[in-house]
């Protein structure tokens, strides 16, 4: 490869880094929109960039060409998604771009969304515009793990949350648990609630702790900008109490169990009992594209067991809460070969505190 060529691949990475930043501005205020960053350069300068803040808003192509103005004519755009291609609450963004006369697009990753699935890099073709797609692909693909999965599979991207000592506890055989782990890993805690559009829990860890499982609050972030997540009660014996603090916003609940009036009065809504597995293509169908669980043993087990988990969160205290404490996971293997392998992604220290980015893996030992 000439040098000329890595020169041009070294720019397209700088201004697709740049569109990426941006994207991650509206990431917990979109929902369910994906996150996209774009940027618009001519002549080696940045004439226009723009992101998707929020859901029925212009996308972040429109804010870009608005920005460049006349100087698109010609220009190479920048985007962290393939553009739309059809009408929804906003007008094609592929159409704009051609319109707008931009040469060239770069695209990071495609949309496996039906609606748009190439038809974009298509309406820009047949326009004679320049694509290359594939651009710092990893990283936008990152952006929008829920999006691009529920889109390709109709399920959501499930991460389950674990918070536990170094020998595997959760809390105390009475239930206390407050707190094993140090403020800085509590509050990452509240991001991943915020990129997702439901948390789910079991009835137990709302009568053990009376949880609300909300955002409260998010460093440089004003908390009334992020799209609070669904909070999904699974509660098979109809057992919530109507005074839980979880139903002091009861639009945002949803509960899996027996029919109860009291909860439809309130505006919660209300799902029949069903496996995990329908209950995330339920979810999907509510648009609700990253799952969020926080809950005990069993149901944490179940979800792992039953291979629907993406994604495990761990966090380890430097602790020890010895023998009688609650374990982290409730499963019972006679064989090694029963065990739950995974792949650590990532380790990173918060406070005191470890998190580690675990992913299932699925083949057997």
């Amino acid at each position: 490869m000439s040098d000329l060529n890595q020169d041009a691949i070294q720019q397209d990475r700088m201004w697709m880094q740049k569109a990426i930043a941006l994207a991650k501005l509206g990431q917990y205020s979109t929902r369910p929109n994906p996150n996209v960053g774009c940027v618009i350069v001519k002549d080696g300068q940045l004439v226009g960039e723009g992101f998707h803040p929020k859901a029925g808003q212009a996308h972040a192509e429109v804010f870009a060409l608005q920005a460049a103005g006349e100087k698109a004519q010609g220009a190479t755009a920048y985007v962290t998604l393939e553009p739309c291609a059809h009408y929804g609450r906003t007008p094609p963004c592929a159409k704009a771009l051609v319109e707008a006369g931009i040469a060239k697009v770069v695209i990071a990753c495609a949309d496996p969304n039906p609606l748009v699935a190439g038809k974009g890099v298509q309406i820009l073709k047949d326009a004679g515009v320049v694509v290359a797609v594939g651009i710092c692909e990893l990283e936008a693909k990152q952006l929008n793990k829920g999006f691009l999965k529920a889109m390709a599979t109709d399920m959501p991207y499930v991460r389950l949350k674990v918070a536990s000592s170094l020998d595997g506890r959760t809390a105390m055989a009475s239930g206390e648990s407050k707190w094993i782990t140090g403020a800085e890993a509590r509050e990452d805690v509240q991001h991943w609630r915020a990129i997702s559009g439901a948390v789910i829990t079991g009835i137990n860890t709302v009568l053990a702790d009376d949880c609300q499982l909300n955002v409260r609050q998010l460093p440089d972030v004003d908390i009334t900008t992020i799209v609070q997540p669904k909070r999904v009660v699974l509660d098979r014996q109809g057992r919530l109490p109507l005074n839980a603090k979880i139903l002091e916003v009861p639009e945002t609940v949803m509960v899996m169990g027996p029919f109860r009036p009291e909860l439809a009065g309130l505006g919660v809504v209300q799902l029949e009992v069903q496996s995990l597995s329908d209950l995330l293509r339920t979810l999907k169908d509510f648009h609700i594209y990253d799952v969020l669980i926080e809950a005990g043993a069993t149901l944490a087990t179940a979800f792992l067991q039953e291979q629907l988990v993406d994604e495990m969160i761990s966090y380890v205290a430097p602790t020890f809460l010895g023998q009688s404490a609650q374990t982290m996971f409730n499963a019972k293997f006679n064989t090694m070969a029963e065990q739950l392998r995974f792949k650590l992604a990532d380790v990173t220290q918060m406070g005191n505190d470890l998190r580690l980015s675990l992913i299932p893996l699925q083949e057997t030992v």
